[in-house]
């Protein structure tokens, strides 16, 4: 079941359950309320009609965002749903839709209409993932997909062990695949200095728990291998 809970003024998430190669997974879309009225979805996610509904009297939603090659799945229900939104996905994604919808690539710029709100940031090193992160400065919360995960607990003994042997278990930081992603360590590195200079507290990952504090110490601490 997907629910909705707030964070913080003007910023919501929605849990739901994902499985991915019988892993039991979790996923979140984080939605945030615009200076000007209007909604901006990070990650979004699977819809019902009263979800629809609640997302509705929150505001227009007026951005759909893709932050990599990989979190795309319910990208076009949402596009449906929400006909009014403008699309912006990450630089990896276009060879892998399936539906033809009008996009924009995002880029380490803000388009002008969250440029007041929320900056973003390309990471480098990662072709295939080319995640983009980011930094809502009104609530000091860094949006991540999956350069990190958080998952401290799970029913499935299978997720347990793999997220385990994944080193993504019980802890928060990047897991092995995710290492394994890397092919230019050094424009990774510069790509996470520049997000160390925002003034961000909480972490929103998609695939675990929010970190509510100490994020910047803990991204600088699971990342000095970098």
């Amino acid at each position: 079941m997907n629910t909705m809970r707030s964070l913080a003024s003007s910023l919501w998430v929605i849990d739901h359950p994902l499985q991915a190669m019988g892993l039991d997974l979790g996923a979140r879309t984080t939605i945030v309320r615009l200076a000007s009225g209007g909604l901006w979805m990070h990650s979004p996610g699977p819809l019902d009609q009263h979800l629809v509904s609640e997302i509705n009297a929150l505001g227009p939603v007026q951005a759909l965002i893709a932050p990599n090659a990989m979190h795309h799945l319910y990208l076009a229900r949402n596009v449906h749903a929400f006909p009014e939104a403008k699309v912006y996905i990450s630089p990896a994604l276009p060879p892998k839709l399936t539906e033809s919808f009008p996009y924009e690539l995002l880029s380490d710029t803000a388009p002008e209409m969250w440029r007041q709100d929320i900056a973003q940031q390309i990471i480098g090193g990662l072709p295939k993932l080319q995640e983009v992160v980011f930094f809502h400065s009104a609530s000091r919360a860094l949006l991540i997909t999956d350069l990190a995960f958080n998952i401290r607990n799970s029913k499935s003994w299978f997720t347990r062990f793999f997220m385990r042997c994944n080193g993504g278990y019980n802890r928060f930081g990047p897991t092995r695949i995710f290492r394994s992603l890397v092919k230019d360590r050094e424009a990774l590195r510069l790509s996470l200095n520049r997000v160390q200079t925002w003034d961000f507290d909480r972490i929103i990952v998609t695939h675990g728990d929010v970190l509510e504090s100490d994020g910047k110490q803990e991204m600088q601490r699971q990342y000095a291998w970098v």
